[in-house]
């Protein structure tokens, strides 16, 4: 019995060749765009659902353990069948599906390409363009930004990202195959679509964003201190802010993970980021994060540093889980 659920499950596990090929693909080509991409699949079934449950009077917590008992339930579910019919067949094509699964689910090449349309706006000195790009990321006011802002915004925004657009699903992915990494990014499109502190969104999406907050517990710490050490090793970076930065001011920012990459790269930088933030024509806060000595992010060489010193961090996450994979192939 244990043969067989390991010779079903092999298609969906883990490997170290298929992960390689997922994130060289992410990073040359960014996230393929077509209409049966999984986070838009999942996407549409969410908002499908949603109108079900709360029109059945399930809009309240409960509303929202069956949303993602659901979601998960059906995303697994196709994910699995489709693998192992495919295995069935030929081992050469359910490789093959597995290895587009994966890379369409890594974010960082997608992320790069959106930071290059925005810094070559505000170099072009086209700084409408740039605010609109910069609305794609950020979710605050991006009317009143300058350069520096915008600027700010996108290195805020890519160091972010970094920990739940690529190291989390690299953790995912290397602890439980591709099972795991489909289940991180079912709570992250719950998280991103319903985990909202307002009236319609408090109790329904309180699962989502709950299990958001615990899924990327540990790869937020661990992406903290890979920057850390990182910096400390490439010249003209500091691995001794990043490490501090990140540890003290993470909290500064909202939710237990976000701040953690966040910080350690204003650290790294020598570089404060974040600055005053708009909404609706009202400045709602002028926090800066970062050793408050250095000066603020606003250059475009800042942005080149800070885009190095991202991907570096990315690859030794990947490298990371490379090196367990093939240990556990030994």
């Amino acid at each position: 019995m244990a043969h067989w659920i390991a010779h079903v499950l092999a298609p969906l596990s883990p490997d170290v060749a298929l992960l390689t090929v997922g994130v060289v693909a992410d990073l040359a080509v960014g996230d393929p765009v077509y209409g049966w991409h999984p986070v838009r699949l999942i996407g549409r079934m969410l908002t499908w659902m949603e109108g079900r449950l709360r029109h059945a009077g399930l809009d309240g917590y409960g509303g929202g353990v069956l949303l993602f008992a659901g979601l998960a339930t059906i995303s697994l579910g196709v994910v699995s069948v489709i693998l192992v019919i495919a295995n069935r067949g030929s081992a050469m094509l359910a490789w093959i599906l597995h290895a587009f699964v994966l890379y369409s689910l890594l974010a960082m090449g997608d992320l790069l390409h959106h930071v290059w349309r925005i810094e070559t706006a505000v170099r072009d000195g086209d700084l409408a363009r740039a605010r609109v790009a910069v609305s794609a990321l950020v979710g605050r006011d991006t009317g009143r930004m300058d350069d520096s802002a915008c600027r700010r915004a996108t290195v805020e925004s890519l160091s972010e990202n970094l920990t739940d657009g690529f190291v989390s699903p690299v953790f995912w992915y290397t602890l439980a195959g591709l099972p795991g990494l489909v289940l991180f990014k079912v709570v992250s499109t719950m998280d991103s679509m319903v985990g909202y502190k307002t009236p319609r969104h408090l109790r329904f999406g309180w699962c989502g964003a709950r299990l958001d907050d615990v899924m990327n517990y540990l790869p937020a710490r661990m992406t903290w201190l890979a920057i850390a050490a990182i910096s400390a090793l490439l010249p003209g970076y500091s691995g001794r802010k990043a490490w501090s930065v990140g540890l003290h001011q993470h909290r500064l920012l909202l939710g237990p993970n976000s701040g953690w990459s966040e910080a350690a790269t204003a650290g790294a930088l020598e570089r404060r980021i974040v600055g005053p933030i708009w909404f609706a024509d009202v400045q709602v806060t002028d926090l800066w994060i970062g050793d408050p000595s250095d000066p603020p992010l606003g250059t475009a060489r800042d942005v080149t540093r800070a885009v190095v010193l991202i991907v570096a961090t990315g690859m030794v996450a990947a490298a990371l889980g490379c090196a367990v994979l093939w240990r556990a192939t030994l």
